[in-house]
């Protein structure tokens, strides 16, 4: 055989190959989420026209409004203001809950000390503290705000805090035999080595946040996604209302889908480690 008929096939060799793992991909992964999406949304819309008043929103009615919602200054407004009090509130959380979590990790004193207020703050029901918060800061986005930093920060300051316990003992070691100072060894060596369990944290933190900033609109009528997915429920527009909810989910989902992209990307040994224990 000539050399190039050798270097045509080495060449045209891994194809199959590539489109059997696509294949495979879409068989095992994709193809089983839209058989489950679709018996979804034929038992939803056999439900809604079987047993529901006329102005219950259904698959059918939802995707017809879609192309008008998408476009209303109103829907788009209001979704800007939501996600721009969810990423304030979660920037904040992020840098207090990491700070907070890398030093109750490390410091076994500060732990004793705080671990249960944390967990039992975490464990508190936002919609609980709504109404304190509403006195404190008003009838505002300040309430908003507020509520967004406490749904979030306890998921990142427990996670980091894990982290931080994890860290293995090498690598301190190292540190303390070339003397490094507490801040670098907290940043430079516990930070780097705790991310997985950040972006576990924030993973958790974002969908948390989420909600908090819808339910702080239902409560204080704020203008936002929120106010707007009930007051078209009031209305008897549900159609219109589920669109928001849907975005909402579409959201969470894209987070999930970003957070797990960063793993795979800046982070594989984390993947590697979890599937060699």
């Amino acid at each position: 055989m000539s050399e190039t008929a050798l270097t045509a096939v080495a060449t045209s060799a891994p194809a199959p190959a590539t489109a059997e793992r696509k294949r495979s991909r879409f068989s095992d992964l994709v193809l089983p989420r839209l058989v489950v999406g679709a018996i979804i949304l034929l038992l939803w819309e056999g439900v809604v026209r079987l047993w529901a008043p006329a102005y219950v929103a259904k698959p059918s009615t939802v995707a017809l409004v879609i192309p008008k919602v998408i476009v209303d200054p109103a829907f788009l407004t209001a979704t800007g203001i939501t996600l721009s009090a969810v990423a304030q509130g979660l920037a904040v959380a992020l840098v207090l809950g990491t700070i907070i979590g890398l030093l109750m990790g490390r410091s076994p004193a500060l732990e004793r000390a705080i671990r249960h207020y944390v967990n039992g703050f975490y464990a508190i029901p936002m919609i609980v503290v709504l109404p304190l918060f509403s006195l404190w800061f008003g009838y505002s986005g300040a309430t908003r705000i507020a509520i967004i930093i406490f749904a979030a920060i306890f998921s990142i300051i427990i996670n980091v805090a894990d982290g931080a316990r994890a860290v293995p003992r090498e690598y301190l070691e190292v540190s303390r035999s070339f003397r490094s100072n507490r801040v670098n060894v907290l940043f430079g060596i516990v930070l780097p080595s705790s991310m997985p369990y950040l972006l576990a944290g924030i993973r958790l933190a974002a969908g948390r946040a989420l909600i908090g900033a819808v339910v702080a609109e239902f409560f204080i009528s704020a203008g936002g996604l929120g106010y707007y997915i009930l007051y078209n429920s009031r209305t008897y527009h549900h159609n219109e209302a589920f669109v928001g909810v849907l975005l909402l989910g579409a959201f969470g989902v894209g987070f999930e889908v970003l957070v797990g992209w960063v793993t795979r990307r800046f982070l594989p040994w984390y993947r590697r480690d979890e599937k060699a224990g």
